[in-house]
């Protein structure tokens, strides 16, 4: 299935990219009253999942999101008790794949590309998120970056993957709906595949490198990396004009 060498790898974000995170909205509506605020939450726990690399620290994600939910109560004057850190827990561990997910993941894998997923999350025991939201079985592996001990988008997230699979970072292409997770990849020497979810955009600022795809969904995505890339193939041998 995996045997065109020539095809880029293609490497998948998943928390919001694969996985839809607004199954989190009940409990942040039932905590503060709007919905809104899991974009809070989630914004502080990306900072500070860069802020530990930075530091040259190292806590497990699903920890900071704890730690971060704490925070965000504690900002908007909100009691938190252990039920409420539980159906956080619960709930991200039952996030159902964003309607696109399995049209691109399969059009993807019929036009042999090989799938992988990185994310920030730690492993966990089976069944994991991915196996629950039914989409496990298209990637060929699962990286974490707690086997570096850093977050993306730090540079040795996407080189784990690439030393893993035994091939260069410049023959990667990461899919995210973050674009400092694409801008990071790009600087690592991978290419980026930028999908606008509601709540990510463009970044309009000098020396921000520009993804090398962009589309609203991962379908669209998933149509222009397979035509720009097999258009770069060589012509086989029978199929060459005389």
């Amino acid at each position: 299935m995996f045997s065109d060498k020539s095809l880029p790898i293609i490497v998948f974000d998943v928390n919001e990219t694969l996985l839809d995170i607004t199954i989190l909205e009940p409990l942040f509506a039932r905590l503060f009253g709007n919905k809104i605020l899991l974009r809070e939450w989630f914004a502080q726990l990306v900072l500070y999942s860069q802020t530990m690399t930075l530091s040259g620290l190292y806590t497990p994600f699903g920890e900071l999101g704890v730690s971060a939910l704490q925070m965000t109560a504690d900002i908007h004057n909100v009691r938190l008790i252990d039920s409420d850190v539980d159906e956080l827990q619960e709930r991200m561990s039952k996030m159902p794949a964003h309607p696109d997910v399995v049209p691109a993941l399969t059009k993807l894998r019929e036009a042999e590309f090989r799938l992988v997923t990185l994310t920030n999350s730690a492993n966990s025991a089976s069944p994991t998120p991915l196996e629950k939201a039914g989409i496990s079985h298209f990637f060929e592996q699962h990286f974490s970056v707690e086997q570096v001990a850093k977050f993306k988008p730090a540079p040795e997230t996407y080189q784990m993957v690439a030393h893993a699979l035994s091939v260069d970072v410049s023959d990667l292409c990461l899919v995210a709906c973050h674009l400092w997770d694409t801008i990071g990849a790009q600087a690592a020497g991978c290419r980026g595949a930028f999908l606008t979810r509601p709540y990510n955009a463009l970044l309009a600022a000098p020396n921000v490198s520009a993804p090398d795809f962009i589309a609203a969904d991962l379908t669209t995505l998933a149509e222009q990396i397979i035509f720009s890339t097999k258009k770069q193939l060589p012509i086989p041998k029978k199929c060459r004009p005389i």
